[in-house]
């Protein structure tokens, strides 16, 4: 059992060795959990063709499932957020990767429009389970000097689990129908959820160690605090609402490019198109190494400074955008280089957006702010979604996208930078 002492050190004074390791496998834990929660949520991208052609589905009609999906994820978050700060995170996590598992498979059996709505909207609100539970968890295990490092790792395993989702997804196309699309690729999610559930601890006490103290704001205690203080607490937040809107505005690009890239590399020929369905990798694998580095960035050259990064990578992440938009899908080089770009671009900030929660309301709120922001966050996707889908309909061309993409991110790139700690 740690002791504490005066100093308030950033680690727990006894077995600082020990602690530290409990550290980094909690970290880990996380990490590994959340790298097969994608492939419970990113693989819509890779049957909205199928859905058109076999389902007979409108492009605004698959605008809207993949929208009702995320509507719920964002509203879950706010449940899941503001539990996990008072009930942990072990249990809520394990859990919605179970019952998302369980989604995938209900919505694989869709025959129309309504059951996939009706299934997809459920798994997005497994889906919310996992992602702001797990900040809370990292939020109590690492202090604010070195949290932006923390959610650089979280992130990067999520931009890592986008690469592994896409990877088995285009896998699965070349040698089974669309619908094992939703089947198979979960089938590690269920692993790794109860991985999780063995191996988590919810606060270094649980573990035998000291809670961290390193002066950041507090408030009031998490235990003592009600859920209405707590998001009264985030909702009068001016510079925390702000920095809610500008990752509203980042999300809708994010799930613009996640949800229509497959579909516009693949085109209505799905089936057939292993040429172009691998350039798709690129833009998980730019997102996976986007995050880490916007992490460091925050930390390491702009001193917790969080909003210069962001701003940085949204303004450059309009321009990868742009770029996208004129240059033909048959140009195999110059897509590569440029989804990469846009995903190292648009989605690094992530990084640092979800330690702007914590850093600004204090470390016993982090589930409830991180909840917030992913309200906003999947709020703002959802209807974007919708919108995006419209434009295909109306232009006949999935390259719509890439105008509203980068719209969002200059917007998002102006909007942040009065945020700060």
């Amino acid at each position: 059992m740690g002791t504490a002492t005066t100093a308030a050190p950033p680690l727990p004074a006894a077995a600082p060795t020990a602690f530290r390791r409990a550290q980094w496998r909690m970290l880990f834990a996380v990490m590994g959990c959340y790298l097969f929660y994608y492939t419970g949520r990113q693989n819509f991208g890779f049957v909205n063709q199928a859905l058109q052609s076999d389902l007979g589905l409108t492009p605004d009609q698959v605008g809207a499932v993949g929208g009702g999906m995320l509507m719920a994820y964002g509203l879950g978050q706010v449940v899941s957020g503001g539990l996990s700060d008072r009930y942990g995170t072990r249990i809520l996590m394990g859990l919605g990767a179970l019952l998302s598992v369980a989604m995938n498979w209900v919505t694989s059996f869709a025959d129309g429009f309504l059951w996939l709505l009706v299934a997809w909207t459920l798994n997005g609100f497994a889906q919310s389970l996992g992602w702001s539970p797990g900040g809370r968890l990292i939020a109590v295990w690492w202090g604010p000097r070195e949290r932006g490092r923390a959610f650089g790792f979280y992130t990067l395993a999520a931009g890592f689990s986008s690469v592994l989702t896409f990877g088995l997804c285009i896998g699965v196309l070349h040698y089974f129908d669309w619908r094992w699309v939703l089947r198979l690729p979960v089938l590690p999610l269920a692993v790794a959820g109860v991985a999780f559930l063995l191996i988590a601890r919810d606060r270094p006490r649980d573990a035998g160690f000291d809670p961290i103290d390193e002066g950041e704001p507090e408030a009031a205690p998490a235990a003592s605090e009600t859920v209405r203080e707590r998001y009264a607490a985030a909702l009068t937040n001016g510079r925390f609402l702000l920095a809610c809107v500008c990752l509203g505005l980042e999300s809708v690009a994010r799930y613009g490019l996640l949800f229509w890239v497959p579909a516009h590399y693949l085109g209505t020929a799905w089936k057939g198109s292993s040429g172009t369905a691998w350039i798709t990798l690129a833009l998980p694998a730019g997102m996976a190494l986007g995050a880490v580095v916007n992490g460091q960035l925050s930390d390491r050259l702009f001193g917790g400074n969080r909003c210069r990064p962001i701003a940085l990578f949204l303004a450059l992440g309009a321009v990868a955008a742009g770029g996208l938009y004129f240059v033909p899908r048959e140009s195999v080089a110059a897509g590569l280089v440029l989804l990469f770009l846009a995903g190292f671009l648009v989605y690094g900030p992530q990084s640092s957006f979800w330690a702007i929660g914590p850093d600004l309301l204090g470390r016993s709120r982090a589930g409830t702010a991180v909840g917030v922001m992913d309200l906003f966050a999947y709020g703002f996707a959802a209807v974007g979604e919708v919108v995006i889908g419209l434009a295909i309909r109306e232009t006949g061309t999935t390259a719509a996208v890439f105008p509203v993409v980068a719209g969002c991110c200059l917007a998002g790139a102006v909007l942040i930078l009065p945020v700060r700690r």
